[in-house]
């Protein structure tokens, strides 16, 4: 008895097809990827918040209480130096933007809040340039993390990360320094 299946050749060409697709996008994104450079830039944030110098200020109280962080409205203008030590490092440009709280009482994580952020470089190598962060932050403890997703001068088109950790040595009771990784990757044309 003779088989009536017969073996098509369509499920092999569209293998075909599907791997030449992909090698050829594979291509693209290597080529395209050797035209992008990732740059390390380290900042540190130095903030005040408190007393009469305080560079972060809560301008709207949360509508649920002092304690609670929902509905919390910060602002800052933050110094952005090279050193985590005030007096001898440079002013190198400016950390500014606003922080709201975003999670209800009871939900985890226990305080998140929402921010916009400019790093303004007006010092040193980035001068005149500006970078964006945007997002989550998940309270204040350990390292907080946030996407960079543009910026202006010698950083248009950017995109990346900053990694915050706070320099325990730096800070006080009325102020907190952050050691600032920023890892920018540029397209290089």
């Amino acid at each position: 008895m003779a088989s009536s299946s017969t073996s098509s050749p369509l499920p092999a060409l569209l293998l075909l097809v599907l791997l030449a697709a992909s090698s050829a996008a594979g291509e693209d994104v290597a080529a395209a990827g050797g035209r992008d450079k990732l740059t390390r830039i380290r900042v540190y944030m130095h903030e005040r918040f408190a007393g009469a110098n305080a560079t972060a200020l809560a301008v709207v109280p949360s509508p649920l209480g002092a304690n609670e962080a929902f509905g919390r409205v910060a602002v800052l203008d933050d110094e952005l130096r090279d050193g985590p030590d005030r007096a001898s490092s440079a002013l190198i440009g400016r950390f500014q933007g606003v922080v709201a709280g975003t999670s209800l009482p009871g939900t985890a994580p226990p305080a998140s809040f929402q921010s916009a952020i400019s790093l303004v470089f007006t010092a040193g190598e980035h001068a005149g340039s500006t970078l964006s962060m945007v997002g989550p932050v998940l309270g204040f403890a350990g390292a907080i993390e946030r996407p960079l997703v543009g910026g202006t001068g010698a950083f248009r088109m950017a995109r990346g990360y900053c990694v915050m950790t706070a320099a325990a040595a730096a800070s006080t009771a009325v102020s907190v320094v952050f050691e600032t990784d920023l890892f920018v990757l540029l397209h290089k044309p």
